[in-house]
């Protein structure tokens, strides 16, 4: 495909870099290729090129305007490229592939076709899987992919409408596994109403949180698909109707002992008769014998390779004070060198939400890897939250600027204050609120409520729409980042 790039001075040198020799560049007369226009794109066409020379051209990803007059009379289609032009190298390799658009920008469509070629990989490597045993149509162990277990904690103690929205909100995020807690001080009745709600909510797996026996036996006869957990405690008061049901099971250590009463439980869940067996080596905390606990499950993974592997990363990122989404992304790698079956997080405290995607989006991230031989990078979706792939090119400090200085002088806009803040509805959807004495207007964006406000006629001055832009934008961005948000405090 002979395809020609229109860009700006100050980004040639990007673009040459960027395409080297598998696309010309048609170099516009503007410093910034954002600006360029439909009028001198066409000047300099002429200038250097005949009619139908080219089968595509592409011009930057953001600029605006409409080039369907020039393409009629270039005889050359004219297409949105990248936004940034150091993706045009990617851009280029798959001209073949995409369906280049008017409006669009390249970058956003390959982007998309990359995920879904990910994630049709994925789904034909999990229909092709074989398991160890399944929960309900989930497949577990095997070569299956990682599945992501999200415990409700105390789920007895809420009522049906909080338990449904709790529900429902993780199996969205993605959770394979739905775990109900159960607190030791719950009642018999407490279990069987949680566990039927539960069921009417979903049709998938369901696994019962609880060491106390008549929890579990109660759990058991209204319909859970997993038990976590059993150790010698529990195994004789409760392993015969786990073994009547064909219930699975997750084995625990005793309570400060060994890694030996793993083995020793797990021997005796299977002489009652239980099949599906799930070991819990128990991972512990960050400083707390994180290291050997590793090599619990190492060793626990290479004695008994056909009993898939529990792994509790809960227990790491809720005692860690660091954001999760990379915690979890190293935890899945080791999760997935260990050869474990189930991650396990109850996303509990503030800092831990999210932990259900991320964990179920680092699975996929390491199964593609182990599939292709590649470490987990350009598979076509990642984790990068606030840090970039790849950098922007930077402005060059200009000889002659003037410095910047706060203004002094405050004085109230005469058409009243705002206050500004977000707000959820019972759905989970976020909005700025932009409350003034005369109305209050909602969104979902910094620039659609700036938009608004000045269209209402609710402001007059100009250092007030100044700082109104900045903290609606301080606003989205909480939003778009699941972060709290309070007016004029540091973000």
């Amino acid at each position: 495909m002979n395809i020609l790039i229109a860009t700006g001075h100050l980004a040639i040198d990007t673009v040459k870099d960027a395409v080297g020799n598998n696309a010309e560049i048609l170099l516009i007369d503007t410093e910034v290729a954002a600006f360029i226009t439909p009028g001198k794109l066409l000047d300099a066409y002429m200038k250097n090129h005949r009619s139908g020379e080219f089968d595509i051209l592409l011009v930057p990803g953001l600029v605006s305007g409409d080039f369907s007059g020039v393409a009629n009379k270039i005889g050359c289609p004219i297409y949105r490229g990248s936004k940034h032009a150091y993706d045009l190298d990617t851009v280029i390799r798959y001209a073949d592939e995409i369906t280049f658009s008017t409006e669009i920008p390249a970058c956003e469509l390959i982007d998309g076709i990359r995920k879904e070629e990910a994630l049709k990989t994925l789904h034909d490597l999990e229909d092709n899987a074989s398991s160890v045993f399944n929960l309900r149509n989930l497949k577990i162990g095997g070569n299956s992919g990682m599945k992501v277990m999200a415990e409700i904690v105390d789920a007895a103690s809420m009522d049906e409408v909080e338990l449904r929205k709790k529900i429902k909100h993780f199996l969205e995020e993605g959770a394979n596994i739905i775990d109900l807690g159960i607190s030791m001080t719950s009642s018999v009745e407490d279990v069987e109403r949680t566990v039927q709600i539960a069921r009417k909510v979903t049709e998938g797996p369901l696994s019962i949180d609880t060491t106390i026996a008549e929890h579990i036996i109660c759990a058991v006869e209204n319909g859970v698909d997993l038990v976590l957990s059993l150790n010698s405690s529990n195994i004789d008061s409760t392993a015969k109707h786990i073994a009547e049901k064909e219930i699975a099971v997750v084995v625990i250590p005793d309570p400060g002992e060994s890694c030996d009463t793993l083995i020793k439980n797990m021997e005796k869940c299977r002489e009652y008769g239980i099949k599906k067996i799930i070991a819990d080596p128990i991972l512990d905390p960050a400083g707390h014998g994180f290291t050997e606990s590793i090599i619990r499950y190492k060793n626990v993974a290479e004695q008994y390779p056909g009993i898939p592997l529990f792994f509790g990363a809960g227990n790491v990122t809720e005692l860690f004070d660091a954001d999760s989404i990379g915690i979890n992304a190293l935890l899945s790698t080791i999760a997935a060198d260990i050869g474990s079956s189930i991650l396990f997080t109850p996303e509990y405290s503030d800092k831990t939400q999210g932990s259900i995607s991320e964990l179920k989006t680092a699975a996929a991230m390491m199964k593609l890897a182990e599939i292709r031989k590649s470490p987990p990078k350009d598979l076509g979706f990642d984790l990068f939250c606030i840090k970039e792939k790849r950098k922007r090119k930077e402005r060059e400090i200009p000889e002659n600027f003037i410095s910047a200085k706060p203004n002094t002088y405050w004085e109230l806009d005469p058409k009243g204050p705002f206050r500004i803040g977000i707000a959820h509805d019972p759905e989970g959807r976020g909005y700025i609120v932009a409350e003034h004495e005369r109305a209050t207007i909602i969104g979902k964006n910094a620039s659609e409520v700036l938009d608004s406000i000045i269209s209402e006629g609710l402001i007059s001055k100009l250092d007030h729409a100044g700082y109104l832009g900045m903290e609606l934008k301080k606003a989205e961005i909480a939003l778009q980042f699941n972060r709290s948000y309070e007016q004029d405090d540091v973000f």
